[in-house]
């Protein structure tokens, strides 16, 4: 089967999940999801942006009932990721108000026939300044170069999160 294929049959599931509560909502970020907007990159893994409700009495937010749904359907984490119709998939909770903010502005996407959320290219933007490694970099300039970006909720979204001093030092370089 092509990873075009590998990767439909991993949005089902995700898609299932969701459906059924396991989080409330999802998103592709990172990598795969500059992909949307940019030109193909080589990336492997699929990272996904979850939105979970704290388990009760604790306020503690945890992957563990996701990871357990997933063993029972025969998919098996390795290392920091669960391999879901061999596409390894990478499941992130929403850490902070930017991941949260750009999980509820997802963009609504068709692939391969399945509907799918994708980060909004601004939002990604956003979240490689605030992450700061060296590949965010590069994903900043190629977004910058390749992608149709509304330069005006980039730049309130980086207005909101206090981002912008980092876009103008990025932006010179």
């Amino acid at each position: 089967m092509s990873y075009a294929g590998l990767m439909r049959r991993a949005l089902e599931v995700l898609n299932d999940l969701e459906k059924q509560g396991f989080f409330s909502r999802y998103v592709i970020g990172g990598a795969m999801a500059a992909t949307f907007y940019t030109e193909p990159v080589l990336t492997f893994d699929l990272d996904v942006f979850v939105l979970l409700q704290p388990e009760s009495g604790g306020g503690l937010v945890t992957l563990d009932v996701i990871y357990q749904a997933l063993r029972g359907r025969g998919y098996n984490a390795e290392r920091e990721t669960v391999s879901i119709e061999g596409v390894p998939v990478h499941f992130l909770p929403a850490y902070n108000a930017l991941i949260e903010e750009a999980l509820a502005q997802a963009r609504e996407i068709d692939y391969e026939g399945l509907s799918a959320r994708v980060v909004r290219a601004e939002y990604l933007i956003a979240i490689c300044l605030q992450t700061g490694r060296a590949k965010d970099r590069a994903r900043v300039a190629m977004l910058r170069e390749q992608a149709h970006l509304d330069h005006e909720l980039l730049a309130d979204i980086l207005n909101r999160h206090q981002l912008e001093e980092k876009w103008k030092l990025w932006a010179m370089e």
